[in-house]
């Protein structure tokens, strides 16, 4: 039986099912809709939080795990002796890798190590099953740590936005920007870069060329990816719209696994519906 505990924070957007499956416990981001503060995935889904955005016109503000409920959650596997491994969403996105650190000094605790993926959504997700298969394989923390530092670049993680109406609300981009995005049917590739978000291509169109383009666009990088696994990770877009792009990626005979997963509350809070992406490790 391992001795190591994979852990990440709800921003890797992987299923419940997976999350059994290779036993990854979750730590729950805050949403604050209003006056009232949640935990995402637990207490509020996003169905919920475009309801209540659409309602007032706002968006959502996310923020790191409070530093009590990060010790609540981890006390159990530190009291086991367990090492820790814990994947958190890009240092330059959030405080959460900081407040687990914190956790670290507080309990006095010396095998809890905190990785920067550098990264959101499944781009966390993609590490963190990578690193649970290497535990359950038998290797070692530091192990585990090192093919992280080995593979975490080749993360590639980019999505396409239906709208620029959360972003606008949120702060992230001005109303005229929003406006004119909207009118003619705009929508930007938004790609992690560095830990950082920045905008790729501009498409324009309805939906569903739109993001079949956006996928085709990378065909060269897809056939050269890790083979093992790619995720298909969106806000809630229509089912024949994924059943084509998975479709585009089956014929390309090249991943052994292509998982669809719907986004959580914190990057559907910031992207709203109909947002789409494939996320890959390249070689």
């Amino acid at each position: 039986m391992s001795g190591i505990k994979i852990v990440a924070d709800s921003t890797c957007d992987l299923s419940n099912d997976l999350l059994e499956a290779y036993d990854i416990g979750v730590i729950p981001l805050m949403i604050s809709m209003g006056e009232t503060t949640k935990k995402d995935g637990t207490e509020v889904i996003p169905d919920e939080i475009y309801k209540w955005s659409d309602k007032t016109g706002q968006t959502p503000k996310t923020a790191a795990p409070t530093l009590g409920d990060a010790i609540e959650f981890l006390e159990p596997f530190m009291k086991r002796n367990l090492d820790i491994i814990f994947f958190g969403i890009s240092e330059s996105m959030s405080a959460t890798c900081n407040i687990i650190r914190l956790v670290g000094q507080n309990m006095d605790y010396k095998r809890l190590f905190i990785v920067d993926s550098k990264n959101l959504s499944t781009g966390i997700g993609l590490q963190v099953l990578r690193a649970a298969t290497l535990a359950k394989n038998g290797a070692s923390a530091e192990e585990i740590i090192k093919d992280n530092k080995e593979i975490n670049s080749n993360v590639r993680a980019s999505f396409v936005v239906d709208t620029l109406t959360f972003l606008h609300r949120g702060g992230r981009c001005s109303g005229v920007a929003a406006l004119l995005a909207n009118t003619l049917k705009l929508k930007p590739e938004i790609v992690v870069k560095d830990g950082k978000m920045v905008v790729g291509k501009k498409y324009r169109g309805n939906t569903k060329s739109v993001l079949l383009k956006y996928v085709q666009d990378r065909k060269d990088q897809l056939l050269s990816a890790d083979p093992d696994r790619i995720f298909i990770t969106h806000s809630g877009c229509d089912y024949e719209v994924i059943e084509d792009i998975k479709q585009y990626l089956e014929d390309l005979n090249v991943f052994k696994e292509i998982i669809v997963t719907r986004a959580g509350g914190v990057i559907s809070s910031h992207c709203g519906p109909n947002t789409l992406g494939v996320l890959y490790i390249s070689k």
